[in-house]
């Protein structure tokens, strides 16, 4: 464990029940000082699992968790919740509602310890002036930044956020998720951040960690996530990739739904794996659409997002996304080819580092 390393977690595995599947699986996991990590995935991943055990609300069934150079679990070691310098923030806030900002922020200190941290944190979260109201005289901006302020204080090591912006309207979300990274790093605390929102955890995490079925199946930078990601769901589910099977291949020329794509390089000439085995990931922007009456694909339905469409198209079995333009305006039910633009380039998983494929011209 690195000296600045204020939370470990190494091969973890939980499941709830003996007969249960995994729920975690092998989740290797490193936070630094200061370091907010986002944690990424759909419904059912493991996302809150992971953190109620890091919390200690949960006991890992293999593997171990050390915060602050501290083991607090493995499999001779267990500390308490109150014991593990751990604030949580949930995504109801769970503040008390019989007690004003105040005492809800002074909750979690310990009896005679000094209320100018407190203080200090109502101040930078722009709760000052606040102080005597109760939870339900705040707005739900002003109770999440409480429930921030709650957790701050005691001086955590890590702080657990679970979804915590998700009850919030539009502009106070995009506001208080932008303060964040700068309130923990004025706190020298670690955060530890879930989502199921790419926009969300590439916008203002250190690092993203991607979870599906209880596997981590990569932890990098947001660029280079959306510039290498690793695995063929790390691309559908973070940049909205379309994810093709290949029905065929013949050396570097693959056979798709988009018609034929070239490898770019062959693995150092070693044979690709059968065409069963292929996928393509075609992003969203890579594609454009040419309209024609008598053509495959159909326009199931579009997105307005400001600067362009986002497009769905139905192409025999498999469902598009695609970025367009607003020059054409693309209407439900519309005939159209799929065609790859000019340049464009797709990912060829499985393997280690994904090969590049250009369309075959």
């Amino acid at each position: 464990m690195t000296p600045s390393a204020h939370v470990q977690v190494q091969d973890l595995w939980h499941r709830y029940n003996p007969n249960d599947s995994w729920t975690l699986q092998a989740i290797d996991l490193q936070l630094q000082q200061g370091e907010l990590v986002g944690l990424l995935g759909p419904s059912g991943c493991g996302k809150t699992t992971l953190l109620r055990l890091i919390a200690g609300f949960e006991r890992p069934s293999r593997g171990s968790l050390s915060i602050h150079g501290r083991e607090v679990a493995g499999p001779r070691r267990w500390l308490e919740p109150e014991r593990r310098g751990v604030g949580m923030v949930f995504q109801d806030y769970a503040l008390f509602p019989h007690l004003n900002a105040w005492a809800n922020a002074c909750f979690g200190l310990r009896r005679g310890a000094s209320s100018e941290r407190a203080a200090w944190l109502l101040a930078l979260l722009g709760l000052q002036g606040l102080e005597q109201r109760y939870p339900h005289e705040l707005s739900g901006g002003q109770r999440q930044r409480l429930a921030l302020a709650r957790a701050l204080a005691p001086g955590p090591a890590v702080v657990l956020l679970d979804e915590p912006f998700s009850n919030l309207d539009v502009e106070v979300r995009l506001h208080l998720r932008s303060e964040l990274p700068g309130v923990l790093n004025q706190c020298g605390t670690s955060g530890l951040l879930v989502t199921h929102d790419p926009e969300e955890a590439l916008a203002i995490c250190d690092r993203v960690a991607v979870l599906e079925g209880g596997r981590l199946h990569q932890i990098a930078s947001p660029r280079e996530l959306v510039q290498h990601p690793a695995t063929a769901f790390v691309g559908r589910f973070v940049l909205q990739g379309n994810l093709l099977p290949v029905s065929d291949h013949n050396g570097a020329l693959l056979q798709t739904a988009l018609g034929l794509w070239r490898c770019s390089d062959a693995r150092g000439g070693e044979p690709l794996a059968a065409a069963s085995a292929l996928q393509l990931l075609v992003l969203p922007e890579a594609l454009t659409l040419e309209p024609d009456g008598n053509a495959e694909g159909l326009v199931l339905g579009r997105e307005f997002l400001g600067r362009e469409w986002l497009v769905r198209v139905q192409l025999g079995d498999h469902q598009l996304r695609l970025r367009l333009p607003l020059a054409h305006d693309w209407s439900r039910g519309q005939r159209c080819h799929v065609r790859p633009r000019p340049g464009a380039t797709a990912l060829l998983y499985p393997g280690q580092v994904p090969l590049r494929a250009q369309p075959d011209q």
